[in-house]
């Protein structure tokens, strides 16, 4: 008998780095719109790395967010299934970023490959800006993005219930870094230097 959990769906990717957050900012989403069965596991997968080897490894069936390089027109949105899916995984959209294509080579080699693996990715628009948030194209297609990933787990015979509007739900994340708060927390670009250290910046300055 496979004891292994029906679905894993992850968000990967780094909050502090503008659209590099898709991921987690969909999974979240995913989450507060939908309640799945309890062999349903919704995930941040951050920038763990391999350190998710064995939520993959323990998945029949696995789900990605993430921000990802097509070279299509900023915010653009596209979904890929099975052997499509590595091809996105060997390039990394940035240094903060994990191979996931490493993980599923590793998976494969321990005979516990997911039967099936799907990725939902948004185009980026900027990945350099350090403390920045979703840019508009991005964040306009997290709803999408949501609706995509339900559909899937019902191809999966996967059924969730949509969240009623006010239900209480447990988020995935401490909610000093939900949405809302880190808007609201996170300093302007006039208060903060987003893309490196000012005072390593002035020194580089034509003088």
């Amino acid at each position: 008998m496979d004891e292994r959990r029906a679905a894993l769906v992850l968000g990967i990717g780094n909050l502090l780095w503008a659209d590099e957050g898709f991921g987690v900012r969909a999974v979240e989403a995913l989450n507060a719109a939908y309640e799945f069965p309890a062999d349903v596991l919704l995930l941040d997968g951050g920038t763990l790395g391999l350190n998710l080897l064995d939520y993959i490894e323990s998945s029949r069936r696995v789900l990605v967010f993430d921000a990802i390089d097509f070279g299509l027109p900023p915010g653009s949105l596209e979904l890929l299934r099975d052997a499509d899916v590595p091809r996105w995984g060997a390039h990394k959209l940035s240094p903060h970023q994990n191979g996931f294509n490493d993980i599923l080579a590793l998976a494969h080699l321990h005979g516990r490959t997911p039967e099936t693996i799907v990725a939902i990715g948004v185009q980026p628009v900027t990945l350099d800006d350090f403390g920045g948030s979703l840019t508009d194209p991005v964040r306009a297609r997290i709803g999408e993005a949501v609706e995509l990933a339900a559909n899937e787990l019902r191809r999966w015979n996967l059924q969730a219930r949509r969240r009623v509007p006010g239900e209480a739900v447990e988020p995935l994340n401490s909610q000093s870094v939900a949405l809302g708060n880190y808007e609201a927390g996170r300093p302007s670009e006039l208060d903060a230097c987003r893309v490196g250290d000012a005072r390593l910046l002035s020194t580089l300055a034509p003088k």
